[in-house]
């Protein structure tokens, strides 16, 4: 028998420690990699909603992370198909996931059986497979798999105004460990699109937050870089998942383009896109 790999994000939080992570569109592995490395890191989140992949990609990602005793990874799955794809990251190795987009109990409970194992005890509708996780054939089914599976952290997206209305409902399915609050949706749910610091956007996150605290669910927030992270520590706030691949080259393309470009004393060839700046 194999030993089923630690995971550090469950640790964190069941030792009530603060955890921070960084979000991945890319499926490149070496990307991960390059994360593991830095050392600075608990967690890398795959935003898989966002990007391509394939199931060779997960399997890579999975692999990628067991280079880091340090690091675990986590996923974040859209709302259809749910299960299908709980099912396929766990079994890759991705130990933990995020739902996106739970509006009713219903969705809640059907993210949380998507993880845990059928088993009396678990209650979950996760089956035994031949997956990368148990070692393919060497924990398929054992007392350790279904351990494993009652480890993963499961996180939602409260994200849409059905979702805060019901939160206490929401927040009340056992087994849900996490809550991270998306503000760009909720402002589009609510008429608000693209005013993410709207005063009503603004009161349903620190209402999330509150609440989620109150009811002994760690609340999560997400950042671009460090910036802001006081407001969230003052509310008790002390998961953060920092950065997104693709924004920070962006930011990088603009900003070190733009500083050459002015040496060169040229305007930038593609400054009618986006907003017009490159600054």
């Amino acid at each position: 028998m194999t030993e089923l790999r630690r995971n550090r994000l469950r640790e964190l939080l069941d030792a009530d420690q603060a955890s921070l992570g960084t979000h991945l569109i890319s499926s490149w592995p070496s990307v991960v990699e390059l994360v593991g490395l830095s050392g600075m890191f608990d967690y890398v989140e795959f935003v898989a909603e966002y990007g391509p992949y394939d199931l060779y990609a997960l399997e890579n990602l999975g692999r990628a992370v067991e280079l880091f005793d340090h690091m675990s990874a986590m996923m974040k799955i859209e709302q259809e198909p749910r299960t299908y794809l709980a099912v396929r990251a766990i079994g890759s190795g991705i130990q933990n996931l995020l739902f996106s987009d739970p509006r009713t109990v219903e969705d809640v409970e059907e993210c949380v059986n998507a993880v845990r194992a059928e088993s009396p005890d678990s209650g979950g509708r996760h089956g035994v497979g031949l997956r990368r996780d148990v070692g393919l054939v060497l924990e398929a089914g054992t007392p350790a798999f279904v351990e494993a599976l009652d480890q993963a952290v499961i996180a939602l997206m409260i994200e849409k105004d059905p979702a805060v209305e019901n939160l206490e409902d929401l927040l009340s399915v056992d087994g849900v460990d996490m809550v991270q609050f998306g503000p760009a949706d909720y402002a589009m749910s609510i008429g608000l699109a693209g005013q993410l610091s709207h005063p009503r956007v603004r009161e349903a996150e620190e209402h999330v937050i509150s609440t989620a605290l109150r009811m002994g669910i760690a609340p999560r927030a997400e950042l671009r870089d460090q910036e802001g992270a006081e407001r969230y520590l003052d509310m008790g706030v002390k998961h953060f998942c920092i950065g997104t691949d693709v924004r920070i080259l962006f930011d990088w393309f603009k900003d070190a383009g733009g500083r050459m470009l002015d040496l060169l004393g040229r305007d930038p060839p593609g400054r009618t896109h986006g907003s017009g700046s490159y600054r």
